[in-house]
């Protein structure tokens, strides 16, 4: 009988590449559904944004212009030596350091925290009353805020009441007013996320805590905080950008005023482009507060990649 010599390892050419080509064509069917959801995303986010770009360098105007011009960066010089539009910038970080960084994601700490230690009805009426305002469309809410504030409203109204003075908050004190009526609105959304944080904590360090002595104070400050500090910087990151783009609410109830005193960028960018026809002027600014966003999200993502290390 003749012994049959085995087959080089390196004769095995075919069989080889097929299964170097396999786990490609797997990836490649794994990515078939997600073309159609690419596609959207590519049409309809990514189409709008490259058309942004291109009017942001032009002089392109709703009425009493011939044609078109590619102006260059025109546009954004001209922003820096508007001092409205400096006004607006100010008034952008004023409303989203105070209504987003410092209200929503500190009052929604705080409830989080209170409601750990409340009777359940306590809670259920707490979080149905917070969770209310949250749900309202942005222009409901900002009728609410304008009815509570305004010159004949409630707030003056429980003022009267109890001897206090009275003004027309709307207009001494109007980015007052919205700060406070956003944060209002937007804290729900930071109490349920530090709510499903502290539920995560586990409990055999905060009893731990307690059993060396630790006050209520301590064992927050020392124990649970550090523990939920991802979830505050991406709360952190949610509430800024949402902030950034509020509109409605602002526009309802002062729509930038008196004169601009509460004019922040999503409404200098609508009366540029709308009120005073200049949609290139205002599509600039536009693709300014987008990168503010972008900005902003980097700086958030850092730290939580620092976090993580």
């Amino acid at each position: 009988m003749t012994a049959v010599a085995p087959a080089p390892r390196g004769t095995g050419g075919h069989r080889r590449s097929r299964g170097v080509s396999t786990p490609a064509v797997r990836t490649l069917l794994r990515g078939l559904p997600t073309l159609p959801a690419a596609f959207l995303l590519a049409v309809f986010l990514g189409g709008p944004i490259l058309y942004c770009v291109y009017y942001a360098f032009t002089d392109m105007q709703l009425t009493g212009a011939s044609g078109t011009r590619f102006v260059g960066l025109d546009n954004f010089t001209r922003a820096l030596q508007d001092t409205d539009f400096l006004n607006a910038v100010t008034l952008t970080l004023v409303f989203v350091v105070g209504s987003a960084v410092v209200g929503q994601n500190t009052l929604g700490l705080a409830l989080a925290v209170l409601m750990q230690k409340a009777t359940k009805p306590v809670r259920a009426l707490v979080s149905g009353v917070v969770i209310a305002a949250w749900v309202l469309p942005e222009v409901v809410a900002g009728y609410l805020m304008y009815a509570f504030f305004y010159d004949q409203g409630s707030l003056n109204s429980l003022l009267e009441a109890l001897h206090l003075p009275q003004q027309n908050w709307l207009y001494t004190m109007p980015i007052l007013a919205v700060c406070l009526a956003n944060v209002w609105r937007g804290t729900a959304f930071s109490m349920m996320v530090f709510t499903a944080a502290i539920n995560d904590v586990p409990q055999e360090l905060v009893e731990a805590a307690e059993m060396d002595g630790a006050s209520p104070w301590q064992r927050l400050w020392r124990v649970v905080l550090p523990v939920i500090r991802p979830s505050i910087l991406t709360n952190l990151m949610l509430i800024t950008l949402q902030t950034l783009s509020v509109f409605g609410l602002i526009y309802t109830m002062t729509r930038g005023g008196p004169g601009n005193k509460s004019e922040t960028l999503p409404i200098f960018m609508y009366q540029q482009a709308f009120q005073n026809s200049l949609i290139g002027y205002g599509t600039a600014i536009a693709l300014v507060l987008l990168v503010v966003g972008a900005l902003f999200s980097v700086v958030y993502i850092r730290l939580l990649k620092l976090e993580d290390d």
